[in-house]
């Protein structure tokens, strides 16, 4: 069972990868590295991207479920930006910029132009959709890669504090999803 939870979390940090970063050039081989400056970045650029995603709903959506789920999610990314800050500062650690950030950063950019481009129930089905995918995603690669490559203690903890939070965003859209008529 072990085997396969640590495949699962590989298949996740995938996920990631095919999902978000648009490059399916990572393999179990090729998963990164990541040192605690770089991991920082990736976590404040994940939160990053769902703000933004929560912007465009904002804008694009009439739909009162889906704005309720984007002010959720930018409060709450937000709020795990200024902790990942403050964590930054205290350490002395300046977030690194690498080649995840970096890919999860155009993988966003596509698929808020896919967003834009949509409107009415077409966006909020695939605004949600993508929440789902999203925070599928990011929790796989939290736990999976993130946590397991940060030595520092109070980063990993930073980490391990999220997940919570994020396994309730995924319940929460998974539930505003069923209300489109979209599996998971």
């Amino acid at each position: 069972m072990e085997k396969t939870r640590k495949l699962n979390f590989k298949g996740s940090v995938l996920l990631l990868a095919s999902l978000l970063l648009a490059t399916p050039g990572y393999t179990q081989d090729t998963t990164p590295k990541l040192s605690d400056p770089e991991v920082a970045h990736v976590a404040v650029v994940a939160n990053q991207i769902d703000i933004d995603y929560a912007a465009v709903a904002k804008k694009r959506s009439k739909n009162g479920e889906i704005l309720k789920f984007a002010q959720t999610m930018a409060n709450d990314h937000a709020a795990v930006i200024e902790q990942a800050a403050a964590l930054a500062k205290k350490l002395g650690v300046t977030p690194k910029d690498n080649a995840v950030s970096k890919q999860l950063l155009e993988g966003a950019e596509k698929k808020q132009k896919e967003l834009r481009a949509l409107s009415g129930k077409a966006f909020d089905k695939a605004y949600i959709d993508n929440e789902v995918a999203y925070h599928q995603a990011v929790i796989g690669a939290v736990e999976g890669l993130l946590i397991p490559e940060t030595e520092n203690a109070e980063l990993k903890s930073l980490l391990k504090n999220v997940l919570p939070a994020l396994k309730a965003h995924l319940e929460h859209a998974q539930m505003v999803q069923k209300g489109f008529g979209a599996s998971e």
